[in-house]
């Protein structure tokens, strides 16, 4: 599977890069098909310390999925989305047994 990741006003460094690609590397167990995915990691102003956001889109056959979570490490925003996609990867698998 391609994973791209874009970082936007930063660098983000080899290990962060290499913990993202393994959680999402773990997807593919769930639905045969993932064929892409997209990553942006984004720092927010915001008054609370949750100001790191995790965009992620998956393309899978049918329609894409994606998921979007804000907290205080990228680590832990990474490990919330990729549970929400696999929640919604585990969801259309199911639904197409159903089929």
């Amino acid at each position: 599977m391609n994973i791209n990741i874009s970082s936007l006003h930063f660098k983000a460094d080899s290990k962060l890069e290499d913990f993202i690609r393994e959680k999402i590397g773990k997807l593919q167990n769930f639905l045969d098909g993932v064929m892409e995915s997209d990553v942006t990691l984004k720092l927010e102003q915001a008054s609370n310390n949750e100001s790191k956001i995790v965009e992620i889109k998956v393309m899978v056959p049918g329609n894409d999925i994606f998921a979007k979570k804000q907290a205080k490490s990228f680590e832990e925003a990474v490990d919330n989305a990729v549970d929400a996609l696999r929640k919604q990867l585990i969801k259309r698998k199911e639904k197409f047994k159903g089929l």
